[in-house]
């Protein structure tokens, strides 16, 4: 789950998903946007609408005038209010402005929290009445309260299931200094159509009860609700999951229950957490986890610190054990002395001897298996332990890699040191430092894409399947 990943689909609102970008993590759809106004219904074109604002203005026959540039998309009448907030409009600390224009049904109590996504209808203005992201001709849209820009998230919170309120988000409040986005205060009418409650902030967030159990690695957990299976799952086993993720200060991350579809994945391609504590489940089973950071993402992309998981295991797909992992090299450390160098800094030595006479190029296609550590020892990924060859373009991966393979011929098995500049630099995420290799080049064949999805220059390590993203992710050898 190199992500517990994917939220629910955003839809449409660009224009409601920039200030802390939507988590649209769903490795399953990404988000769509408003950059095809006039095609499917979405009335604001970013790139068009910001050129428009700013060098459409087109010269009239005389240098005296210049005529107005046209809106884009779906115009929606705007309110005789539009300039500004009436003297009868409520106004909130932070400075927005509402004002009721529908009630919510008397026997409507519910609000939502900023947890909780809600479905609605919307027309949003500048003050100039320019009409720049509407529903109408199309479905209401869903989105993760907490997600959009500060003003509708507090918006939101205000109001109730039915009702629709008039808003006023000042710019501090929407999308102030950012590029391609409408400026200045905006101006939404919304209906509140639904309110999907997130899952319950569980009350033991802080620390894990006296009740709790531990896990060797030092996990802990307690079971919420007993299941109905007695097979554990193995580490490497597939499993499919409900679960919702927190942070320990009651934010909530990540929840397939929001989205409405659990995630499948394999355990050993998860955050070391999720490795070790599912295994204590069977189907049926609801566990509260207590994951330190250690096990989580300490120092890479993701949530930080302790993260509390609410999990419910669905099914289990037994999988063949993976081999054993390959010993750490001796001379893991360092580059020892019968070990030739090339003039870009990396290192190699031949441990097998090839049987075939041709070589690379930077153009070819390579299917090889290997495994990769940093310099103490540590494996971080390994497609022997997958059980399954890597293949990808040569001209694809890490620089090392690259200069590398282009010294061997099939059969051949190389070790690498490979210097941190031709590594993985200072990426986040990515191992660093001087990074050691075994590579065994198995075939040259076509050019083709690269079968791991990975992005140009980075294949070196297989990013493991993300699960609907976003965070058990497992960051790199993660992963989104």
């Amino acid at each position: 789950m190199r992500a517990v990943l994917s939220v629910s689909r955003t839809l449409s609102l660009t224009v409601l998903c920039l200030a802390l970008g939507c988590d649209t993590k769903p490795a399953e759809a990404p988000p769509t946007t408003v950059a095809n106004a006039g095609k499917d219904g979405k009335a604001f074109d970013t790139k068009a609408e910001t050129k428009g604002a700013t060098a459409t203005a087109t010269p009239a026959k005389t240098p005296a005038a210049a005529k107005p540039a046209k809106p884009r998309g779906k115009q929606v009448p705007p309110p005789e209010s539009v300039a500004a907030a009436p003297a009868d409009a409520k106004k909130t600390a932070s400075g927005l402005a509402y004002k009721i224009l529908e009630p919510a049904p008397a026997e409507s109590t519910e609000t939502a929290g900023p947890n909780d996504s809600v479905k609605v209808e919307y027309s949003g203005w500048t003050t100039d009445g320019v009409t720049f992201d509407t529903t109408e001709g199309r479905a209401a849209t869903t989105f993760k309260v907490g997600q959009v820009i500060p003003g509708w998230t507090e918006g939101m919170q205000l109001m109730h299931k039915g009702e629709k309120m008039r808003f006023w988000i000042p710019e501090e409040l929407a999308y102030k200094g950012r590029k391609g986005r409408p400026q200045g205060m905006l101006v939404f009418d919304v209906k509140l159509v639904e309110i999907i409650a997130a899952p319950k902030v569980p009350d033991d967030l802080a620390a894990p009860p006296a009740d709790a159990k531990k896990t060797k690695g030092g996990v802990s957990y307690r079971v919420l609700s007993k299941g109905t299976g007695t097979q554990h799952p193995d580490p490497w086993d597939q499993v499919e999951v409900h679960y919702s993720g927190w942070t320990s200060d009651g934010k909530m991350f990540d929840s397939s229950i929001s989205r409405g579809k659990p995630a499948k994945f394999p355990l050993n391609r998860v955050v070391p957490g999720w490795t070790e504590g599912i295994p204590t489940m069977v189907v049926g089973e609801k566990t509260r986890f207590w994951i330190p950071e250690e096990l989580a993402y300490k120092g890479k992309p993701g949530p930080q610190g302790t993260l509390v998981f609410d999990v419910e295991l669905l099914t289990i797909e037994d999988q063949p054990e993976p081999p054993p992992p390959p010993e750490v090299p001796k001379d893991v450390a360092e580059a020892p002395k019968d070990a030739t160098k090339t003039e870009s800094g990396l290192a190699y030595k031949v441990l097998t001897k090839g049987k075939g006479t041709e070589k690379p190029t930077k153009e070819s296609t390579v299917t090889v298996n290997y495994s990769g550590w940093t310099t103490d020892g540590k494996m971080f990924d390994s497609s022997i332990t997958r059980g399954k060859p890597a293949t990808f373009p040569l001209g694809r991966v890490i620089k090392g890699w690259t200069e590398g393979l282009q010294l061997m011929v099939v059969g051949e098995k190389t070790r690498f040191w490979i210097p941190k500049d031709l590594a993985y630099g200072d990426q986040p995420g990515k191992p660093a430092g001087m990074l050691v290799f075994d590579v065994e080049l198995i075939e040259i064949g076509a050019k083709q894409a690269n079968p791991h999805g990975g992005r140009p220059g980075k294949p070196a390590i297989k990013p493991a399947p993300k699960p609907g993203a976003k965070p058990v992710a497992k960051p790199v050898p993660k992963p989104n």
